[in-house]
């Protein structure tokens, strides 16, 4: 269902143009699966990405459009692994909150350069503007693809797993209750203590600072290439879909807008089905 809304927004039958801006590092596999099944329809999907993106291959079924960055791959991949490991480590509520604060700033700098030297690219984002694409597809947790979007006049449409402090959901406009739906990796269930329920909050607006801090950078870039002051959440309110790879079975239910559509097990492998 979620393919059949995203084929709609690109127009009728005869095929619309696709830009696609994934983030360095990113779920490319999520992707794919996506970008074949627009492919066998019809339409024409070009890819830009930075040469430091290991992930992508040049396919029939997409175009691929490469650009230099001054950011080393290795110096990105070892940096996006230890934040990882950062999270996801058993350590205590304390050091789970402080430990990614250094490695976020350097994160976030290591994505606003490579995602400048995309957008300062004159020669590139005339050939961009020049395709007259219908629509753009990307990642809004490093909100390059959104900026360029704004800048080529392109609807947009977000592909993500998740968001820091629910963001893309505050963004959609979506009702949230902090204190009652367990922040991730606060390790609180459906059944929290008061005490639980006093440090979801607190994460709350640590999470709020994390993400000021972390997209500051983002901000700075935006506002310079669009011309005006603009903040993080002001440049994503434009997208028109967000594509959720998530659901209520491993998450909490929540209210959601019309537009995020939940889109979980997309990547996964195709089985028979069981027998009787």
């Amino acid at each position: 269902a979620s393919v059949l809304l995203f084929l709609s927004l690109l127009g009728s039958a005869s095929g619309g143009k696709l830009l696609v801006v994934p983030m360095d590092e990113s779920h490319w596999l999520s992707l794919r699966s996506l970008l074949v099944a627009l492919s066998q329809k019809g339409h024409q999907i070009v890819t830009v990405a930075s040469e430091v993106n290991s992930s992508l291959e040049a396919s029939e079924y997409h175009t691929l459009k490469r650009y230099p960055v001054p950011v080393h791959r290795e110096e990105l991949r070892a940096r996006v692994r230890s934040l990882g490991n950062d999270l996801l480590e058993g350590k205590p509520f304390r050091e789970r909150i402080a430990a990614p604060l250094e490695k976020v700033q350097l994160i976030s700098n290591l994505c606003t350069s490579s995602c400048g030297s995309l957008l300062r690219n004159e020669d590139l984002v005339r050939y961009l503007q020049s395709t007259e694409f219908d629509a753009v597809l990307t990642d809004p947790l490093v909100p390059c693809g959104q900026i360029l979007a704004l800048r080529l006049s392109v609807p947009s449409v977000f592909s993500l797993r998740g968001f820091p402090r629910s963001s893309d959901l505050q963004v959609a406009q979506c009702p949230e209750l902090p204190s009652y739906v367990p922040r991730t990796y606060t390790g609180g269930s459906g059944h929290m203590t008061f005490i639980q329920h006093v440090e979801n909050s607190v994460l709350e607006s640590i999470d709020s600072f994390l993400c000021s801090f972390a997209f500051l950078p983002f901000e700075l870039l935006a506002s310079d290439v669009l011309r005006k002051q603009v903040t993080v959440k002001e440049v994503l309110c434009h997208g028109s879909i967000w594509r959720e790879r998530m659901d209520f079975v491993f998450g909490y239910p929540m209210p959601v807008m019309p537009n995020i559509i939940f889109t979980e097990g997309i990547n996964c492998g195709k089985k028979k089905p069981l027998s009787q």
